[in-house]
């Protein structure tokens, strides 16, 4: 069984490298360079290439690639071609496919609105559009994946069937380093991918009002950073906050389990109980300053929430726990 994955990212090069631990040729593939400087089996680097080399690049490897793969598993409701050209071809050279929505590809604001006050989408993403998207996804395609239940309401009735299947975390790559009581004053990091989505602006108030407080305590946000930069800062952090409006925990909330982290994040109300031994920490822009600060003063916690969040991704999110779903349903295609 040969599959590719065409994203961006750190999570799908972790994907491909469990699923080849199982038997999968799982090969990754990024069609430009990341910033963060990930590094999949296979980067095209288009964003080097001037238009017209970058689509007679992109027509060759879909060529390559429709005579050299089984299974294509795309992701962020993207293919190989802005128009989707490519599905029908596939389908018809017999080819099984699977989409990976992961947020604001599928994040419907007149859906999460009903829910979630806070919520804020890109605005390159607008409702047409995610709904043409879909349209012509689940015209060709049966079978999507989705990382939690927030997400899935906004697709639950585009296609045939709708996977919920958490994050992939290799704990083995992951030496947990649990905060501990110390003299110095505490580390806090917030790395977001996006300020505006992630509630980056609520969290730098929280900062500025309590530490006008009198609260001692370093903060640090991590952008533009490498993830292995990011890393090493996140391996000396003693509390991570990851976003505060979408209402779901993301790839952050993982990683910074996986060190042993206390994590501080939004959760929805009602998705809550989907998660019922998550350790991480609930906050909303309304409270994050209050939540925040509370935490803060009770340094012994943040040990005991840290040993629960490392627990927690070894049961839902590690590899073996998780890899095996994505096989099942490539067996189902």
């Amino acid at each position: 069984m040969r599959v590719l994955h065409i994203s961006y990212g750190s999570p799908m090069i972790e994907l491909c490298k469990a699923l080849r631990s199982k038997g999968i040729q799982a090969v990754s593939c990024h069609f430009d360079e990341h910033p963060y400087k990930f590094n999949p089996d296979i980067c095209l680097k288009l964003n080097s290439f001037p238009k017209k080399e970058r689509e007679a690049k992109i027509q060759q490897f879909f060529q390559e690639s429709r005579n050299k793969y089984d299974i294509f598993h795309f992701h962020f409701g993207e293919t190989f071609f802005p128009d989707k050209r490519d599905l029908e071809i596939l389908k018809l050279a017999g080819k099984k496919m699977v989409m990976h929505h992961h947020g604001s590809d599928i994040r419907l604001l007149s859906i999460a609105r009903k829910n979630n006050p806070y919520v804020i989408v890109k605005p390159e993403w607008t409702e047409s559009k995610i709904n043409h998207n879909l349209s012509i996804l689940s015209n060709y395609i049966d079978h999507a994946i989705v990382q939690d239940h927030e997400l899935e309401g906004y697709i639950r009735n585009s296609y045939k069937h709708v996977h919920v299947i958490p994050h992939t975390i290799n704990v083995d790559q992951f030496k947990p380093e649990y905060p501990q009581v110390k003299n110095s004053p505490p580390l806090v990091v917030h790395a977001p991918s996006s300020r505006n989505i992630k509630g980056t602006e609520f969290i730098l108030n929280a900062v500025r009002q309590l530490k006008d407080s009198g609260l001692s305590f370093e903060f640090k946000l991590i952008e533009g950073s490498s993830n292995e930069e990011a890393m090493k800062i996140f391996a000396k952090a003693d509390i991570i906050i990851d976003q505060l409006r979408i209402g779901a925990s993301g790839y952050i909330s993982s990683e910074a389990m996986a060190l042993g982290k206390p994590v501080i994040c939004f959760i929805r109300e009602d998705l809550a109980a989907k998660y019922p031994d998550s350790p991480i920490v609930n906050a909303t822009p309304d409270t994050i300053a209050s939540v925040l600060g509370n935490l803060l003063k009770v340094p012994e916690q943040w040990s005991v929430l840290g040993k629960k969040g490392r627990a927690y991704i070894e049961q839902h999110h590690g590899v073996d726990k998780v890899v095996d779903q994505y096989v099942d349903i490539y067996n189902k295609l």
